[in-house]
Parts: structure tokens; sequence; C-alpha cells
């Protein structure tokens, strides 16, 4: 008997598509590929802003498959297209603020053994025996967000944390969530699911130098900055 898979939903069509988006981009970026690293720094510039503030980047960022109609893809509605456009812009562009002058993979896909979701990564960068509460402040704070511009500009300072300590997030996992974001009740569906991968990260051992990094500490790591 043949069973058929449900259609992809449209949340887990912009987090395929972030991913598919970032992989090559990363792995350029790594191998100092110039147009990789110039990509980078283009999409960078974006963090925190709206993604209509930067036509430059409607070059870069290719969206078509969103606007792909087949059998097991429906069209999207306006508002759907909308949403998901900018959660794709906010998870790019945030990744590549996390990306800047690292050399190990800033965008991870995550695992059950080791999980890459946003709140397991905040959990990283705390002691193994207690809470950071400035650095669970934050997340709180993210959370309480009105809207997806303010969240990515909120979260830009825990990821400047997350990039210090080399902790990577799954930015895939990410943007699906930034979709979800912008429904009604969807930020408390998220903010459940940051919860649940806060308490996923079980600490392996003592933690690194990171836990100490100061939390208001401005970031100088530029390498590549432009």
């Amino acid at each position: 008997m043949t069973i058929a898979s449900a259609p992809p939903t449209v949340r887990s069509r912009v987090a395929h598509l972030a991913a598919a988006r970032i992989t090559p981009w990363q792995e350029g970026y790594l191998r100092d590929r110039p147009k990789d690293v110039a990509a980078l720094a283009r999409l960078r510039r974006g963090a925190g802003r709206d993604a209509a503030e930067l036509p430059d980047l409607w070059s870069l960022v290719d969206t078509s498959p969103l606007h792909t109609n087949t059998d097991a893809l429906r069209p999207l509605s306006e508002p759907e297209l909308v949403r998901a456009e900018d959660a794709l812009h906010a998870a790019l562009t945030l990744w590549a603020f996390h990306q800047q002058s690292r050399g190990a993979r800033m965008h991870r896909p995550h695992q059950r053994e080791r999980p890459a979701g946003l709140g397991a990564g905040v959990r990283r960068l705390m002691p193994p025996d207690g809470i950071d509460e400035p650095v669970r402040k934050r997340l709180v704070r993210a959370g309480a967000a009105p809207d997806l511009l303010t969240l990515v500009q909120r979260l830009r300072d825990i990821v400047v944390l997350l990039r210090r300590a080399d902790v990577p997030l799954d930015y895939g996992l990410l943007a699906g969530q930034f979709y979800a974001w912008q429904w009604p009740d969807g930020p408390g569906l998220v903010r459940r699911e940051w919860g649940r991968s806060f308490h996923t990260w079980q600490h392996p051992g003592p933690v690194g130098e990171h836990a100490a990094t100061s939390l208001t500490e401005t970031d100088t790591d530029d390498k590549d900055a432009s």
C-alpha cells in the first residue's frame, strides 16, 4: 500500500530554503572564495534591518522556490509570501552576522544528540551548574519582541555572544521559527520551542572561557568586516 506523504508546510519550505542558501555560502566562505566572502559582507549589512530597505540583497537572495507551484507545492498567498520572505531575510542576514570572521560553521543542522536550536545555544553560554541571569534575560527580552524586526535586532546581541564562543545555530530551524512568529499565537509557539530547546542542552564538561566573557563587551572580531 502506498502512503501519500503530506505536502510540506510553508514553515518547512522556509526552513529548507534558508538551509539550502546558507550551506554553499558557508562552505565557500570557509574556503575564502571571494564571491562568497563578498556575499557574506552584503548579507551582514542587512542584519536587523527591514528587507525592504535593502534592494541590494534582492539580487543575492533567490526566493524563487517560494513561488514554485506543483502538485506537491501549492501557491502561497500574499501574506504567506511576505512573511516567508521576511523570515528568510532575517535568518540569512543574522547567520552572516554570526559567521563573520569565524573559522567554524556557525550554521549547523540540529540533531537530537547535538541540539542546535536557539534555546540550546543560549544554554551553552551558561555554566553547567547554574543560570547566567543576564544571558537568560536577553533571551526573555528577545522573546517579548513585538515584531520580527525587533526580534532580530534583539537576537543580534545574543548572536554576538554565540559567535564569540563559537556556538552554532540551526538557521534553517530559526528561519522557520521566524516565519511562525509572524502569525497570531506564533510568538507563544516559538517561545515554547525555545524553552524546550533550552532544556535539551546538557553540558559535556567544564565550560570554556566564553562563560566568563563580559556581556557588554563590544565585538571587535572583524578580519573581513566591510
